[in-house]
């Protein structure tokens, strides 16, 4: 084979391969992550199946961890009719959550009385950032298209078939996406 056949061909398959994998990507289902749990645990959601999902990176020492006493009112309110939230401290955002995932489990129990699953802390942005985040920042981008988590507090809803619903800004209070919560419990 001449040698621009081979770059030619070696060129195809990457480019296939590639497609192939942005495809695979942004058709990947949500329940074939399995985060890990603040203790240490394996926590796959394909045992959330059929429920409706809030996914929430969170932090101690911000402006919006007031915001976990909403969420967990939330939890409280839906959660006996299907209705799941997980919280993914991260500390990217000015270092607001600096803890240990021992830690940020006592202070969001003593604190708010969190009774929702936090995950133990990821990156959700750059080279190291929780896939399952790159899977939900693809399927639904921010104001612009921009991928990125701009701040703590960010938050997708997910349907009952694992399908990213809505994303919403940090300034969004939990309590203002009841109605999303609701009309997707009914379906």
């Amino acid at each position: 084979m001449s040698r621009t056949l081979l770059y030619t061909a070696r060129q195809a398959t990457t480019a296939t391969t590639t497609k192939s994998f942005i495809r695979n990507m942004s058709t990947a289902k949500f329940y074939t992550f399995t985060p890990t749990a603040n203790n240490g645990k394996p926590f796959p959601l394909a045992d959330l199946e059929g429920k409706v999902v809030l996914i929430v990176n969170t932090a101690s020492k911000c402006g919006f961890t007031k915001q976990y006493a909403d969420l967990e009112e939330l939890y409280k309110k839906y959660h006996d009719q299907g209705f799941e939230i997980i919280g993914f401290p991260c500390n990217q955002f000015a270092g607001q959550e600096p803890g240990s995932s021992e830690e940020i489990a006592e202070f969001c129990k003593l604190n708010f009385g969190v009774s929702f699953p936090i995950m133990k802390k990821i990156d959700v942005n750059g080279d190291n950032a929780d896939p399952l985040y790159e899977y939900l920042k693809a399927e639904k981008p921010g104001l612009l298209g921009f991928k990125g988590i701009k701040w703590n507090f960010e938050k997708f809803l997910i349907d009952k078939k694992g399908k990213p619903y809505q994303r919403y800004s940090s300034i969004k209070n939990p309590a203002s996406i009841s109605g999303d919560i609701e009309n997707l419990l009914k379906q």
